[in-house]
């Protein structure tokens, strides 16, 4: 009997793929990422309010630029405010650019989040005034913020770019900080916070094309 030649075709399973889930503009599980976004924001209450009671002061735990022991300051910094003037400032920023950075899931959020943190600090940490500490989540909204403008050009979403024009709209006046001028104002952590959201956003859109599935033939 002739022999037969046969060729397969192997295909990927028939799910949504990662770039989809990239260029969503509202978090999946919303309820939830409301809940870590707000959980996150009642943290910066409670330390602020421990911060209040206790004798010591917690602020001195921030950035001390350039200098080696102030250097584990980038991991405390953000969870810490100069009063509660400071913190009511970053609050609506802090809670509703966290959740819509939560759209792509909780590990990318995570991911962006760490990038924008550890930049911010470091930023401070190298050109930041010698002669003060410096404290506070608004490097973390700019990161955010930032991260929200441009990942709708790197996605090629549209959906996202429309998100990014209504922030714009509405938050334009935060670009202000990212220049110097304004005494007591960390305008590095600001500026660096929202490099790093950039690149952020780059890096994750890279990820996710790399990870994309695709028709294995064989």
């Amino acid at each position: 009997m002739a022999g037969r030649s046969l060729e397969t075709v192997s295909t990927s399973t028939p799910t949504a793929p990662e770039t989809d889930a990239a260029k969503r503009v509202l978090p999946p599980k919303p309820v939830a990422a409301a809940i870590v976004a707000l959980s996150f924001t009642l943290l910066l209450y409670l330390v602020e309010l421990v911060d209040v009671i206790l004798p010591g002061d917690l602020d001195q735990g921030g950035i001390h630029s350039r200098a080696l022991s102030g250097l584990d300051g980038v991991l405390f910094a953000p969870v810490l405010h100069a009063g509660w003037s400071h913190l009511f400032a970053n609050t609506v920023p802090v809670l509703l650019f966290s959740f819509l950075a939560m759209a792509a899931g909780f590990g990318r959020f995570a991911l962006v989040t760490a990038i924008i943190w550890v930049a911010s600090g470091l930023g401070v940490w190298l050109i930041g005034p010698a002669d003060g500490v410096t404290v506070g989540a608004s490097g973390l909204a700019f990161g955010w913020l930032a991260y929200l403008l441009v990942r709708g050009l790197f996605n090629r979403a549209a959906g996202q770019i429309v998100v990014a024009v209504v922030l714009l709209g509405v938050w334009s006046g935060m670009l202000a900080g990212l220049l110097p001028g304004n005494p007591g104002v960390s305008w590095q952590g600001h500026l660096f916070g929202a490099l790093a959201g950039v690149l952020a956003a780059w890096l994750t859109t890279r990820r996710s094309r790399k990870t994309a599935p695709g028709n294995l033939e064989g």
